[in-house]
């Protein structure tokens, strides 16, 4: 149990939440998350998984949208109440193997966990490129990246299109030196990048969005397909979220 520190809207309907928890901040990698139960009562039952946005001392940030009666009650959340909280949970980015230049992916609240993985970037010392979508500019959150380049399906913010197409248009006009892909967001914009990785031959991990109601491997109710493996299906909670590219179906 965590005390509440601060509860902030940054977007149209996203909130991030600070709470104090230094076992939970001392302890996680970026592109782990923490499962939260939101409230005391059996409405809603399961957990709800959420990214660690970021690390800040002993406190530790998530960023969600409102979407249903979960995250409606997370969103009400004052200073000093009480979240009932696991973590860190699942397998984090491998970001310090041999790469010079980093690029982010995200798709929507697939922004969830770049803040703590571009702090750990910048210690790592290496190149930080961001690209950033959403379907319209309100909903973007590109606090706390860098380097940060904007796409809109509605062309309010940046530019005019999916993520994807501002990350090949961009590669088009610069060379990008060694880079490594990380990426988060709705499957289909995870589907256009691994095609585009592919082409690129660049390795890329990504962070699976999934429905995790234990958290670490019991309730069986996150699967990934996964591709030329003799396993056929792999625990989003355990063993992911997150997970080369090219080694799942999206």
């Amino acid at each position: 149990m965590f005390p509440v520190l601060s509860n902030e809207k940054v977007a149209s309907d996203i909130y991030v939440v600070r709470f104090h928890a230094p076992q939970i901040a001392r302890t996680t990698n970026p592109g782990q998350f923490v499962n939260i139960k939101v409230d005391q009562s059996y409405s809603p039952f399961l957990r709800r998984p959420f990214s660690v946005y970021d690390v800040d001392g002993d406190d530790v940030d998530i960023v969600f949208n409102v979407v249903g009666r979960g995250t409606a009650i997370l969103s009400s959340k004052r200073p000093d109440e009480l979240l009932d909280v696991i973590g860190p949970l699942g397998r984090p980015f491998l970001a310090d193997d041999d790469y010079s230049t980093a690029v982010i992916v995200a798709g929507g609240l697939g922004v969830a966990p770049f803040p703590l993985l571009t702090r750990f970037l910048k210690k790592e010392d290496k190149k930080i490129v961001t690209f950033l979508g959403s379907r319209t500019g309100s909903m973007l959150v590109p606090q706390r990246l860098v380097n940060a380049r904007l796409a809109t399906l509605d062309g309010s913010a940046g530019f005019r299109g999916t993520v994807v197409e501002l990350v090949e248009r961009a590669f088009e006009e610069d060379r990008v030196d060694r880079p490594k892909f990380f990426g988060c967001g709705p499957n289909p914009m995870l589907r256009a990048l691994a095609r585009l990785v592919d082409r690129f031959k660049a390795p890329c991990e990504v962070s699976l969005e999934c429905t995790m109601g234990c958290g670490f491997g019991i309730c069986q109710g996150c699967p990934v397909e996964l591709r030329n493996s003799g396993i056929r299906y792999s625990l989003v909670c355990k063993e992911g979220p997150v997970y080369s590219i090219s080694s799942i179906i999206v």
